[in-house]
């Protein structure tokens, strides 16, 4: 797989996911998922390499992992084959959720306030994402080489576009409901229209009716027409 079939693959989801609501910029989710994985999918479906940590279920998380060799460092020193747990998903979409979830820690509120995807690279290192201190450095590398900023741009579009469908379907909903309403109107009079007391009237000499009241417009429309063509 190339580097941009991975983006491809990828990309609609982070858009996806941002115009629900996501905090996560698509440009620095697909950046994270270059530099976590290599540009790969690999089959635990985990981009972001998020570990399993306190291992609490999730909707999107059941509980697999796999464990695989990483490096970190500490104190200012890289340490290779660190051996780490790694949740694995169903789905790579179940996965960006997943850490969506975890998104919502206060220790990554700074992560959700970012302004600008920049910053919100920055925030991931201080926030204790990753222990790599050139972790923001090379997720904006990344975003600006395959200028992946266009689908942040995708993302306010398409909710704009479900913000304005939302709006057409409640417009829609109103004057269904504004015709529903004059349907049980039509349907359940109160009053006899002034045009039909004559029928009714002589519908109730001639008993065919009890009572004039409570009848629909199409009601008293009949009886007007029986009245004017001589059967009452």
């Amino acid at each position: 797989m190339t580097r941009e079939q991975f983006i491809k693959r990828i990309a609609p989801i982070a858009v996806q996911l941002r115009a629900e609501g996501s905090p996560i910029f698509p440009s620095v989710r697909i950046a994270q998922s270059i530099l976590e994985t290599g540009g790969t999918i690999n089959p635990w479906n985990n981009l972001v390499g998020y570990k399993v940590g306190g291992g609490a279920i999730t909707p999107y998380w059941q509980g697999k992992s796999v464990r695989k060799l990483t490096w970190e460092v500490y104190d200012g020193t890289r340490q290779d084959r660190v051996p780490a747990d790694f949740r694995a998903y169903d789905s790579i979409e179940d996965g960006y959720r997943d850490q969506d979830l975890l998104f919502e820690k206060d220790r990554y509120r700074r992560v959700r306030e970012a302004e600008n995807p920049e910053e919100q690279a920055d925030m991931l290192y201080m926030s204790g994402y990753a222990t790599d201190p050139n972790y923001a450095v090379k997720l904006k590398m990344l975003m600006a080489s395959y200028g992946l900023g266009r689908y942040d741009e995708e993302a306010v579009q398409l909710r704009k576009e479900w913000q304005e469908r939302l709006q057409q379907l409640e417009q829609r909903k109103q004057a269904l409901q504004a015709r529903l309403q004059t349907l049980r109107q039509a349907l359940a009079m109160t009053e006899i229209p002034e045009w039909a007391k004559e029928a009714v009237e002589r519908a109730v000499q001639s008993r065919l009716i009890d009572t004039p009241l409570n009848g629909s417009y199409d009601f008293y429309r009949l009886l007007t027409i029986l009245k004017r063509r001589g059967v009452i």
